[in-house]
């Protein structure tokens, strides 16, 4: 009776630790189960910008003093990432054992078979949200034109006298003068909004009818400062990923996913990405203190699962660290089932 008291207590003793994954009874008394292992999820967040380049993004230096991209292009930047330990069952090590009649009635199973009071994930995990920082942009600012005039005096020889004949012309306009026109606007909107917002008008401006009018203006001056510094055009793209560490790989750095400006998110074996690696560093597990009780007859092989610190990085700048218990990583050990 002490005996199978002390059974007892060893069983709802380990039910209370996600050790060992059971699936079902194959034959009569025996049960089939499998160890659990710890898949760390990612789910991953960015933005696509599709950038064009503005027909005068090569005169918006000389006409409004700001730097403009020149050619259109693709980018993609991380924006979220939230990293979850997740516990299934580990099919490549699954074995069986015939328990006592009064000890299935301790084993707690999940859906998985975990003998464990949740049901495979714990932990809230870990979120990074960062917006992209893009570079200072004082293209909506200033009043007057980037340009000045200087006097100068011209010098030219004449051979013989010439008579003057006067012909008018008409031309396209080239691309640069088509560009100082846009700019010369650009600079009469912004002299406008200062004129009503100070009074120095002769048009009254109060209330709705002022924010109309300010809001007019920043379309317009909106429209034309496209045509110089470009616009994006933005997507958001999301995207599950798993990290199944492995017990004897000689690196626990593993390639998580691939960030790719075409294509955006991308699967790890895809090069056409750059990487981000999720390095785990598991803690040395001790050895257990006291003397082992030599168990008789059937045990249960369970895991202790291995605790590590979890960075995932973009090969230079970490962005998310967390630690995670992890079990493949840990060690193995078992409890008896049977006092035969």
């Amino acid at each position: 009776m002490r005996i199978n008291r002390k059974l007892t207590s060893i069983l709802a003793a380990a039910a209370l630790i996600p050790s060992v994954a059971m699936s079902a009874q194959d034959a009569m008394g025996t049960v089939s189960y499998a160890l659990p292992q710890t898949t760390i999820t990612l789910e991953v967040e960015a933005v696509l910008e599709n950038f064009y380049a503005g027909p005068y993004a090569k005169f918006a230096q000389k006409y409004l003093g700001v730097n403009a991209r020149q050619e259109d292009q693709k980018t993609c930047s991380l924006s979220a990432v939230r990293m979850t330990p997740m516990i299934e069952a580990d099919q490549s090590n699954r074995f069986y054992i015939t328990p006592d009649k009064g000890a299935m009635s301790f084993l707690s199973l999940t859906s998985q078979g975990l003998v464990a009071v949740n049901d495979g994930s714990f932990g809230n995990g870990s979120e990074w949200r960062f917006a992209s920082q893009a570079g200072a942009d004082f293209s909506d600012r200033g009043v007057s034109s980037n340009l000045t005039s200087e006097a100068t005096t011209l010098y030219r020889g004449v051979d013989g006298s010439r008579v003057a004949v006067q012909q008018n012309m008409v031309v396209q306009k080239t691309l640069e003068q088509r560009a100082k026109e846009a700019a010369d606007m650009i600079f009469d909107l912004r002299k406008k909004r200062v004129q009503i917002v100070t009074g120095d008008t002769d048009a009254t401006y109060s209330g709705e009818a002022m924010g109309a009018a300010l809001a007019e203006i920043a379309a317009l001056e909106k429209e034309y400062m496209s045509m110089f510094i470009g616009y994006s055009d933005f997507q958001t793209q999301r995207m599950k990923c798993d990290v199944v560490p492995e017990k004897d790989r000689k690196s626990q750095t593993y390639v998580a996913f691939r960030l790719s400006d075409a294509d955006g998110i991308v699967s790890a074996d895809n090069v056409s990405g750059k990487p981000y690696l999720l390095e785990l560093i598991p803690q040395p597990v001790s050895q257990a203190s006291g003397k082992a009780s030599s168990a008789k007859g059937a045990v249960a092989i369970y895991r202790i699962p291995a605790i590590c610190s979890v960075k995932l990085t973009d090969g230079v700048n970490p962005i998310l660290q967390d630690r995670v218990a992890v079990y493949q990583l840990g060690v193995e050990s078992y409890f008896p089932i049977s006092t035969k």
